[in-house]
């Protein structure tokens, strides 16, 4: 399992925009091949920023969302708002045993 954490910063006026969006296609990033899991997250101080947080099966599942028509429309309309150049990260959980 990998998990995808993407930060976005929105313009302010644009928060709204984004969130109905996303709540539009919440379910079909859910269900796409290989998503386990998908959180949006708020910052507390700077409401125009976001996180997604999700979960994949493989480094691959994700390569195939992201190559997907659905990513591509969602990503045109969502790269609209931004009032910054958004930042990913895929990583990996490590145990630590105690």
């Amino acid at each position: 399992m990998i998990i995808r954490i993407v930060k976005m910063v929105f313009r302010p006026e644009e928060t709204e925009a984004f969130q109905n969006l996303f709540n539009e296609r919440k379910s079909l990033i859910r269900n796409f091949e290989g998503c386990t899991h998908l959180e949006l997250w708020q910052d507390k101080n700077e409401p125009n920023i976001f996180f997604t947080y999700s979960w994949w099966d493989t480094e691959e599942h994700l390569e195939q969302y992201r190559k997907s028509d659905f990513f591509d429309d969602t990503w045109t309309q969502t790269k609209k708002l931004f009032a910054a150049k958004p930042e990913a990260w895929t990583v990996q959980q490590n145990v630590i045993a105690n």
